[in-house]
């Protein structure tokens, strides 16, 4: 399972610490679905903006690691899930087939009136954020009128869509979580990359697996509350550590 520290070695903003804000909001301030009620366009210049930055970026040599991983183990009957708390797709982008995205996609939006959700690679999302979402600090909010954000398409509905993404105060995905839950429940090893176990209740799901004695490493540029229940700590940037971790064995058949 990953966070953003996977996605930060593509050149991808955290919006986490010091210096992680746009504009004068932290994503805390931005992802909640009051925020979304008070002021959607503010919501959906920020959400523009990480769709089009994404847009410009490419999985690194982590992403690509585990899904070469994946897809050589598959070949001996192995699988490898990856459990992201990314929205990125980066994954997905990198070739990873068993990806579960329990915090959403940038990439998916929801409608807010009839509940369908479409993958929508769009850019812009809708002609009225087309050069919209700058991160400077002194850059107005655009303030465009609801009617003119993203509209679902559905026939009939023409409801305001929304990010389909797990904001804050919101619960994940019953059945992602559900398929989650199992998939670490049966693992004969789980590795945490780049995440810093401190959102919950992702942060629960290594420290569970290691207490049912299941071997886990994990990869950071620095120890995290969870290091100590871990039996592996791979110190460093996760696209140089992870690799040579993932690379086939000499017990490995060709």
């Amino acid at each position: 399972m990953d966070g953003a520290g996977v996605s930060a070695e593509s050149g991808v903003p955290t919006f986490r610490g010091a210096g992680g804000y746009w504009r004068k909001w932290q994503a805390q301030d931005l992802a909640t679905p009051t925020a979304f009620a008070h002021n959607p366009s503010c919501v959906w210049e920020f959400y523009h903006y990480r769709r089009e930055v994404m847009l410009t970026k490419n999985p690194n040599a982590a992403h690509l690691a585990i899904a070469e991983c994946e897809e050589r183990l598959s070949k001996q009957d192995r699988k490898v899930t990856i459990i992201t708390q990314n929205i990125d797709e980066l994954h997905r982008r990198a070739g990873s087939k068993n990806l579960l995205e329990i915090h959403g996609s940038l990439f998916k939006t929801r409608c807010t009136m009839c509940g369908h959700e479409e993958a929508n690679y769009k850019s812009p999302i809708c002609a009225a954020l087309e050069g919209r979402g700058a991160p400077d600090p002194d850059a107005h909010d655009a303030q465009i009128p609801v009617e003119q954000l993203p509209r679902c398409e559905q026939r009939g509905c023409n409801g305001l869509l929304r990010p389909a993404v797990v904001w804050f105060d919101e619960t994940l995905d019953a059945d992602i979580l559900s398929h989650a839950e199992k998939v670490l429940d049966n693992c004969d090893l789980c590795l945490v990359v780049g995440t810093s176990s401190v959102v919950y209740p992702a942060a629960m799901f290594a420290p569970q697996v290691a207490v049912r004695g299941v071997p886990v490493a994990e990869f950071n540029m620095e120890n995290t509350p969870a290091t100590e229940r871990f039996k592996f700590h791979f110190h460093g940037p996760c696209g140089t550590t992870l690799p040579p971790a993932l690379a086939r064995h000499e017990s490995e058949p060709n």
